[in-house]
């Protein structure tokens, strides 16, 4: 399964699935919900926390949540 964990820099996903409880609230209030694209921007210093483009919104996100999020990649 691929998650936004697994993305490397630059690369796309979008969104198919999430566990509610483990995703923060305001995280799916900024738009992290099924069929929006995810953008691996860059990593911060030890690869965490991820920084990442969620339809035009910049978040910072652990890669303990980032994890819980499935992504369908996107190839180009």
């Amino acid at each position: 399964m691929q998650t936004i964990a697994t993305l490397q820099k630059g690369e796309k996903g979008i969104i198919q699935e999430f566990d509610i409880a483990r995703v923060p609230l305001k995280l799916i209030e900024m738009g992290c919900l099924p069929g929006n694209t995810v953008e691996l921007v860059q990593f911060a210093p030890f690869q965490d926390p991820m920084y990442i483009n969620i339809n035009d919104c910049y978040v910072a996100i652990r890669k303990e949540t980032a994890i819980h999020i499935s992504i369908k990649k996107i190839t180009q």
